[in-house]
């Protein structure tokens, strides 16, 4: 499935000083409940809460084909995430590359994101 980006600025803000951390050795986790779930779960067809994910990737990691690179990787290792474990929904999912996430794998990703939502108590029961 398809994600459902974070699009104001003001999100980040928000998950970066109020959302549950973690820091992983490829990329730091933030998470916050969404207070737009309810208006986003009457328009999805399916009628279900949905996460919305931001990405950051800093110009410091490298050019943008590198950048760009690590963004795809970051988005299969939470496809993969999500297949694995049964996420809760109705949340802001911020994850910040770090340096180490250039030179990562997909499979690195999946492995530190297991860790974070584990950590964080995302995982449904």
């Amino acid at each position: 499935m398809k994600h459902i980006a974070i699009s104001e600025n003001h999100l980040y803000s928000k998950a970066y000083a109020k959302g549950d951390k973690f820091v992983g050795k490829f990329v730091v986790v933030y998470i916050l409940k969404d207070l737009k779930a309810g208006r986003l779960m009457k328009a999805h067809p399916e009628k279900e809460y949905i996460n919305r994910i931001g990405l950051t990737v800093s110009k410091k990691l490298g050019r943008a084909h590198i950048r760009n690179r690590v963004k795809r990787i970051l988005r299969e290792g939470l496809r993969q995430t999500e297949r694995e474990n049964n996420l809760k929904k109705g949340y802001l999912i911020v994850l910040v590359a770090r340096a180490s996430a250039t030179d990562a794998t997909s499979e690195d990703i999946r492995r530190d994101l297991t860790k974070a939502v584990r950590a964080l108590n995302f995982i449904k029961y």
